[in-house]
């Protein structure tokens, strides 16, 4: 008994933070007493560590394309079966997208505001793995790029933003025919099921993937480079304390006029275990239980806007992308144009459409939106170790707006009972 607890306690979570220390103080170590030392140069950091930690790297950008694919066509053909509920499914669905612009919007103001990347150079390092920048377009010709002119070729090229809007109509139709294609509805579900089972194979690389990352980092820049990293840590948290106390909060006493503080009490619990699990998805059978039961929620709102909210409703990980691209930017030198900002918020919003709600998943899709924008996907290993505590506060945020948003909306069809709110 007590070795499984010792195992539980040493969890994905923990190995991954453990990792990032080890190659922290690994990389520093190297960097005062072998930085001329050829052999450990060649061998360990430029042999080893870059192999391994790229390899890892490689790994993460292989799931992208199949996963949110995937994901999207399961995603859109789940809200196809809005016409059961109507306006309600409207609402929700506009109410989630709204939301997520606002996070994304929050955490680029914080980012720029506090500036986590300055300081850290990382212009010489990992310089082969930095992506081209986007050539200039103008506005109407991104929106025109976003419909593909062969849905195969943006498949194989991992052009996102036409594979978004390719896979949200095969989900739409597929809601539609129903019946008729049920063989290819249960194709792209198992699809998406060994998807994220690969996922979470990969995620079991994480920790050696991060300490050699993090490790070749250190070893060429040394313990200066830990200051960023926790900038970012605190970018990434005010950002979401701002949208979980501030905009969530503000939306609630605006279209229901209960009482914020009353919410957040009664939500506490929930908040707390979506905290430990890191897993929207987990969480849901508690927020639809507490909203009945402690908010006066009707089951028949919750029990589609919650699950709903899971799939499409990612601001926390949204929140992290939006920080991580202005983080990474700084690190590698790289001016983003306002017209990049606007690329980032559109294409961060779109992927959480598909971001299932487990956790990590959130930094598959990472990838995606640094090509968006012409960032080095070498710069998530900069974040995968911190992030990892992250993603627990995160989650909470993803379900909060969630048990917001069915508030809202139950508020307004009038299937909420404001006499078990007030109790």
């Amino acid at each position: 008994m007590s070795e499984t607890k010792k195992k539980k306690k040493l969890g994905l979570t923990t190995t991954i933070f453990l990792a990032l220390l080890a190659g922290a103080v690994c990389g520093s170590l190297l960097h005062r007493f072998a930085a001329d030392v050829p052999f450990v140069q060649n061998v360990l950091v430029n042999g080893v560590f870059y192999v391994a930690g790229q390899g890892f790297i490689r790994l993460m950008q292989m799931l992208v394309v199949p996963l949110v694919f995937c994901s999207l066509v399961c995603g859109a053909a789940a809200i196809g079966d809005t016409k059961t509920l109507g306006k309600v499914g409207v609402k929700t669905i506009g109410f989630y997208l709204v939301t997520t612009m606002l996070a994304i919007s929050v955490a680029l103001g914080v980012a720029r505001l506090i500036n986590p990347g300055r300081g850290l150079d990382m212009s010489q390092v990992q310089a082969a793995e930095t992506a081209a920048p986007a050539a200039s377009l103008s506005f109407a010709d991104t929106l025109l790029n976003i419909i593909p002119k062969n849905p195969i070729g943006a498949l194989a090229g991992g052009d996102m933003l036409p594979i978004i809007l390719f896979a949200l109509i095969i989900g739409v139709i597929l809601a539609k025919l129903q019946d008729k294609v049920q063989l290819v509805t249960n194709f792209f579900q198992q699809g998406n099921d060994i998807m994220m089972e690969m996922t979470m194979m990969v995620m079991r690389l994480a920790p050696v993937g991060v300490f050699c990352l993090i490790s070749k980092t250190f070893s060429e820049l040394g313990v200066e480079a830990m200051k960023p990293m926790f900038k970012y840590m605190v970018c990434v948290l005010l950002a979401l304390v701002l949208q979980c106390l501030g905009v969530y909060q503000l939306l609630l006493a605006a279209f229901t006029r209960l009482n914020p503080l009353k919410f957040i009490r009664k939500f506490a619990p929930v908040m707390g275990f979506a905290f430990s699990t890191a897993t929207s998805n987990a969480t849901i059978p508690l927020s639809i239980e507490t909203l009945e039961d402690k908010m006066g929620v009707s089951r028949r709102i919750s029990s589609f806007t919650v699950p709903l909210g899971a799939t499409i409703n990612m601001d926390g990980t949204s929140i992290m992308q939006g920080v991580a691209v202005v983080f990474v930017a700084q690190a590698f030198g790289i001016a983003l144009t306002p017209a990049d900002y606007l690329t980032v918020i559109a294409t961060a919003t779109l992927a959480s459409i598909g971001t299932a709600g487990v956790p990590s998943v959130g930094l598959v899709t990472l990838a995606m939106v640094f090509d968006s924008v012409g960032l080095p996907v070498a710069g998530i290993g900069l974040i995968m170790g911190i992030d990892r505590i992250l993603d627990m506060a995160r989650t909470a945020v993803n379900i909060t707006g969630d048990a917001v948003c069915t508030t809202i909306v139950a508020h307004q069809d009038g299937a909420l009972d404001r006499a078990v709110f007030d109790k």
